[in-house]
């Protein structure tokens, strides 16, 4: 072979074991770098629909004109909080959350908002007391009457659903209610839950005289026209029991036991009652007449807590009623029927509710 050749050959494969140790060498120190860095962070659009939190809203769509309009609002909400498409639910008339809130809960959602007046929220709470889920209280009733006592939003949507997606949990109780229903043959218990108050004679008449359409177009006002037309009505006969104890006789015009005690207007009709103090307060009214309310009226106005006559307040963990006569019982605003007996009780501490 031709000398010029040979260098010509040793040369091509100098270059070429010199090109395979740089090529060997660029493949470790990729390998290496892959093992060593870490992949970048996600970016928010890169995130699984999946992957996000998201809240059920339980809407009753008889409390607003336009829901589409209103389900606008709630995403983009979730969407600025970071928070993934809401789970959306419309109560009906056989159902008015209950089974909503149940539903929510096969679903996977992360929290249950429900969206209308207080009825709602008693609903929606009985599908997941003793649960691990939490509450969010969005402002869409009359009175609102669960949130105002716990100081959460109650005319502003956004901020009070900035609240549920943002805030923290605190267990509240739940009253509970068996009601004797007189049968035919044989009486019928039914058991209720409540969350605000529960009411009888007056307090319950009021309630379901109220119209639909003023309470929709005036709000709590609508419950003074429907009062004025239950001032001048009878007492009723009451046998009481507290906690147990001995039996006491009463004639009232309506008792009210309530797991809280604020009403509109910042009027305390219960100024003891807390949602979390594992106790049910009660007050029993038993006014004569218009200049007998008058007096009861000022007394739960100007918030004296000296005694009246007309007005006896109790605390307990249980009460036993046996009425002289069936009366309209109303539970968180929402008329349940008639009963003669009624037993309340306290569940202590099982809902979770999102606050500020």
């Amino acid at each position: 072979m031709h000398p010029t050749a040979v260098f010509v050959l040793i040369a091509v494969l100098v270059a070429a074991v010199i090109w395979l140790a740089v090529y060997a060498l660029r493949r470790r120190s990729s390998r290496v770098s892959r093992q060593m860095t870490p992949p970048p962070e996600p970016t928010p659009t890169q995130i699984a629909e999946d992957d996000r939190r998201r809240a059920a809203i339980i809407v009753n769509p008889t409390k607003f004109d336009d829901v589409d309009a209103v389900r606008g609002r709630v995403r983009a909400v979730c969407e600025a909080e970071g928070w993934g498409e809401p789970i959306w639910l419309e109560t009906t008339v056989e159902d008015p959350g209950t089974g909503q809130a149940r539903e929510a809960l096969k679903r996977g959602a992360d929290l249950v908002c429900p969206l209308g007046g207080d009825g709602t929220v008693r609903a929606v709470a009985a599908g997941i007391i003793d649960s691990d889920m939490a509450i969010g209280l969005l402002p869409g009733g009359t009175g609102n009457l669960l949130a105002r006592n716990l100081d959460l939003p109650v005319d502003d949507l956004e901020a009070a659903l900035r609240v549920a997606l943002t805030g923290r949990d605190v267990a509240i109780d739940v009253g509970t209610v068996d009601v004797v229903v007189p049968g035919d043959t044989q009486d019928e218990h039914k058991d209720h839950y409540f969350l605000v108050m529960a009411g009888m004679g007056f307090d319950a008449s009021v309630v379901a005289d109220a119209p639909e359409k003023l309470k929709a177009q005036f709000g709590w006002p609508a419950y003074v026209v429907a009062g004025m037309k239950h001032l001048n009505g009878k007492r009723f006969q009451v046998d009481a029991s507290i906690d147990g104890g001995q039996t006491f006789h009463r004639r009232v015009r309506t008792v009210v036991v309530g797991n809280v005690g604020r009403l509109q207007g910042g009027f305390e009709l219960l100024p003891d009652a807390h949602a979390a103090d594992g106790a049910l307060d009660v007050v029993m009214l038993s006014p004569k007449g218009l200049i007998g309310w008058a007096s009861v009226g000022a007394y739960i106005a100007t918030r004296q807590h000296r005694g009246h006559r007309r007005v006896e307040h109790y605390r307990c963990k249980t009460m036993h009623l046996e009425l002289g006569s069936t009366q309209v019982i109303q539970l968180d605003g929402d008329p349940i029927g008639s009963g003669r007996v009624v037993a309340f009780a306290v569940k202590p501490h099982c809902l979770k509710v999102r606050v500020a």
